[in-house]
């Protein structure tokens, strides 16, 4: 199918609301969504994506259904099916709570060990081929982050995760792309889908809440740590999220950090004082000038 023929069969679809890495366009009936994927590995991302929400609506989890996908000149594209409901509100303590309530759920679900399962992006990678999973952390982050300071510190603080069991993540877990009906939960959103540790969507899960509050004018002192330390948490993925946030930005933004900055992270054991830096870390960017 061309996009031509989807927008014929789905649309006509109206304005579309770009993003750094996707556009997107509502169909005017508010039934489909056109979205094309832009900037780093486009038909990579359509691929997973796809890929990964058949697989996990054959697990009973509520996500939505691709009607339409392919390539043409204007890129990789599909068309997904809309869901009722809205987006997870983090803006009170009862919502923040609620929030965490639906990222434990649905990890639960979510994070399967399966034996022979080895790191590496989408959910259905090969099976057996060895590769260790600070690897695929640090891979995704561009080459240019090699030459960093912080960069040996890093890769040592990540090895640990080699004794962690591999499990179906998926990679991008933040409120907006948990969608609330009712009892009804629907997770959007699949094309950063991985096979990884299970510290890392709750990196992304907390990093994302912290970045969303203090981006809205929350003060640092009123960022709900408590309810977050429910989180399971790694200090060197919680400081490796962060990188991975400043290399997706502005090409500057990754001198930023410091090589103390990260030891900082890295080197925190206990829930508490680990979210806390978070906060400061991410606060003091935002300072800096960082785009959300």
């Amino acid at each position: 199918m061309t996009l031509w023929q989807a927008d014929r069969l789905y649309g006509p679809f109206g304005p579309a609301t770009v993003k750094p890495y996707s556009r997107t366009q509502r169909a005017v009936d508010s039934g489909s969504l056109l979205k094309v994927y832009v900037g780093i590995d486009p038909e990579g991302r359509r691929q997973r994506e796809a890929e990964t929400v058949r697989r996990a609506a054959r697990w009973g989890l509520s996500v939505p259904e691709v009607l339409a996908t392919g390539r043409c000149d204007a890129g990789s594209w599909s068309v997904l099916r809309m869901l009722p409901g809205v987006p997870c509100g983090v803006r009170t303590g009862r919502a923040v709570e609620e929030y965490i309530d639906h990222i434990l759920g649905l990890t639960r679900r979510l994070h399967r060990c399966s034996p022979g399962l080895t790191p590496g992006s989408g959910w259905t990678g090969e099976r057996g081929h060895l590769a260790l999973q600070h690897h695929f952390l640090l891979d995704q982050l561009s080459p240019r982050c090699r030459l960093r300071p912080w960069w040996a510190a890093m890769a040592e603080a990540l090895q640990p995760l080699g004794s962690h069991p591999v499990v179906h993540l998926h990679g991008d877990l933040k409120p907006e792309h948990l969608l609330v009906d009712g009892h009804r939960l629907s997770i959007l959103d699949w094309e950063a889908s991985a096979r990884g540790p299970a510290v890392a969507d709750y990196a992304d899960a907390a990093f994302h809440l912290v970045r969303d509050l203090l981006y809205a004018g929350v003060k640092p002192d009123r960022v709900p740590i408590g309810l977050i330390t429910r989180l399971p948490f790694s200090g060197p993925v919680l400081a490796w999220r962060v990188l991975l946030w400043l290399d997706r930005r502005r090409p500057e933004d990754i001198g930023l950090v410091t090589a103390r900055d990260v030891q900082r992270l890295t080197a925190q054991v206990h829930a508490p004082a680990a979210y806390t830096s978070l906060v400061r870390a991410v606060s003091a960017l935002r300072i800096a000038g960082v785009p959300r």
